[in-house]
């Protein structure tokens, strides 16, 4: 939903209907009712976290944001969105089961509606990934057939925001155009965070394809003086679904990033658990619960 907001506030520019827009997206999780639903229509992990592109996807985990994007029409910002394009998804064997077809039918129109940039040049691309067996496979035919084709040289970089932060649902568009926006800004390729084992039919569609990289640490996106361009797709509940391109600025006299300090990150597990309910004691005063 967050995505097509942020279509709508680009038309708006470009069509001269305003000087500055603002799209934004929110999720709250107040109520349980929903994550039942979901869960017992298995749409969730039962892992509780997003496995996009692992053999361990299952569904994904639910997650909250809220995210607001402020464009203006002016040129040499940072970070351009060069291209956008809303389409439906159609006919589909089911909710988990996406159209692939319409898939590649969005990131063709979007692509070509940033006219200069060609969807072979690349180098990032935020995918919708939301961890499930068989969508991210879909998803990865579609980016193998329109952004690695035709591609002759250089790397794409494919990576989900899920595997991080859970699917923030209406807000997750944004979500993955911001995580883009930094990578394409900061000079950074962000690790796959869930990625351990490379789903078998992820790994059999992608196999062959020149250039594509599902990274599982941090890197350096290639850019330097030159433009650096990537995509964000986010595919809603409903059908719709949405892909925009985004471009950084030149950094003129600026080499591509070499030497970057060593960044340590250590994995944490924390568990589940349930609070344990409270007693009274005889005064009426809340007794200590176990630990």
């Amino acid at each position: 939903a967050s995505l097509v907001a942020h279509h709508s506030s680009v038309r708006g520019l470009q069509r001269r209907e305003c000087d500055a827009a603002l799209s934004a997206g929110v999720n709250m999780i107040l109520d349980s009712a929903t994550m039942r639903g979901n869960a017992t229509a298995g749409f969730t992990s039962v892992r509780g976290r997003s496995h996009t592109f692992d053999v361990r996807a299952d569904g994904y985990a639910r997650g909250e944001a809220i995210d607001a994007v402020a464009c203006r029409l002016e040129v040499g910002r940072a970070v351009t969105t060069a291209g956008s394009a809303v389409r439906q998804d159609g006919r589909s064997a089911s909710l988990t089961a996406p159209n692939g077809q319409a898939q590649r039918g969005v990131l063709v129109a979007a692509w070509a509606d940033a006219r200069l940039v060609a969807a072979e040049s690349a180098a990032v691309l935020e995918a919708h990934g939301t961890g499930t067996a068989l969508g991210d496979p879909i998803e990865a035919g579609a980016v193998a057939a329109v952004l690695l084709g035709q591609r002759t040289s250089g790397q794409l970089v494919v990576g989900s925001l899920k595997a991080n932060a859970g699917h923030t649902e209406p807000g997750a568009g944004l979500a993955g155009a911001l995580k883009l926006m930094m990578q394409l800004r900061g000079g950074v390729a962000s690790p796959n965070g869930q990625l351990r084992a490379l789903n078998a039919h992820v790994g059999a569609t992608l196999r062959g394809r020149a250039g594509c990289a599902l990274p599982l640490e941090i890197g350096d996106l290639l850019g330097g003086e030159h433009e650096v361009s990537g995509g964000v797709s986010s595919f809603g509940y409903g059908g719709t679904i949405a892909h925009a391109v985004l471009t950084s600025a030149p950094k003129m006299g600026v080499a591509a990033p070499v030497g970057r300090p060593t960044l340590v990150y250590r994995r944490q597990i924390f568990e589940w658990t349930l609070a344990p309910r409270t007693t009274r004691g005889a005064a009426g005063s809340a007794a200590d619960p176990a630990r």
